[in-house]
């Protein structure tokens, strides 16, 4: 089931969400819905992979349901785990009353907790729910391989009740840093779009979108500056984030420009960008000169 007719009702739906996409995005984000396809975002960091996944659920008006990644994450964590306390409970009040308690009694949906795998299947709402599983790319080759039957079923195994199937399949949107190569397996069930950084004009319609009270001179020379600066040897480039970050400072302090007796409010900020010692250096030299 499509939620949205077309891309041009999607564009305007994450627009007024304040999330601009452009043509190749919109069209990665329509397929992902209108298909029932796992949608594979991968991009530098700071690009709006995440904020994708919350405009999608925002535009939808449906649950956001997020799985952060990261090294020796669990099948406990993504998918479920048993109430052991409250299973303990029941032998204690059943030996207490002198009854008899089975595994079935105890392996049964009353003693399942829901981890955000298991919650996007079972979700039961008007519209389905959107599933982000952010930043895929910390997680080790062996949570991959569990993500395969759910990915490409919309499906989770319990040993202990069998394989429950999605009655309204989730909008699936895993995020990727591409911090290492994701395995084959994976991608193949996956669209795909990679997030490159907006154009200097398109990043200042962002800024200005996400801080309107800035003055149009600054977001103007920012997003200029932090264009600039991604062709310096830096450690970790800035972003939009970054860039939303770092004018929204200035703009708190009152900063309308970046030249001038303004200039040390500037650089006094760049830890808004800068995330090392070393980038920190380069950067208040670039905006020096």
């Amino acid at each position: 089931m499509s939620f949205f007719p077309d891309r041009g009702a999607l564009v305007a739906a994450f627009d007024a969400h304040d999330y601009l996409v452009d043509t190749g995005l919109a069209t990665a984000l329509y397929l992902a819905q209108a298909l029932g396809q796992p949608l594979l975002l991968e991009g530098e960091p700071g690009v709006g992979k995440t904020a994708a996944a919350k405009a999608m659920a925002a535009a939808l008006d449906t649950p956001l349901l997020r799985l952060q990644c990261y090294e020796g994450i669990s099948a406990s964590e993504a998918l479920y785990e048993w109430n052991y306390q409250r299973q303990l409970l029941a032998i204690r009040q059943a030996e207490a009353a002198k009854t008899a308690v089975t595994d079935d009694d105890l392996f049964s949906h009353d003693y399942l907790v829901e981890r955000p795998l298991l919650a996007a299947v079972r979700y039961s709402g008007p519209t389905a729910a959107v599933l982000l599983i952010d930043e895929i790319d910390r997680a080790d080759d062996e949570f991959e391989a569990l993500l395969l039957e759910f990915l490409g079923e919309q499906s989770v195994t319990i040993p202990e009740l069998g394989t429950i199937c999605a009655a309204q399949p989730p909008i699936v949107i895993l995020t990727s840093n591409r911090s290492r190569e994701l395995h084959d397996a994976l991608k193949r069930r996956c669209l795909y779009h990679w997030i490159d950084y907006p154009s200097t004009a398109r990043a200042s319609t962002i800024v200005r979108r996400n801080v309107p009270a800035a003055a149009e001179p600054l977001i103007a020379a920012a997003t200029a500056f932090v264009g600039s600066a991604r062709d310096l040897d830096l450690d970790k480039p800035p972003g939009l984030a970054e860039t939303i970050d770092w004018v929204s400072a200035l703009n708190l302090l009152g900063v309308s420009q970046l030249d001038g007796d303004e200039q040390g409010d500037a650089a006094a900020t760049m830890g808004s960008l800068a995330k090392t010692p070393d980038d920190l250096v380069q950067l208040r030299a670039a905006l020096a000169t």
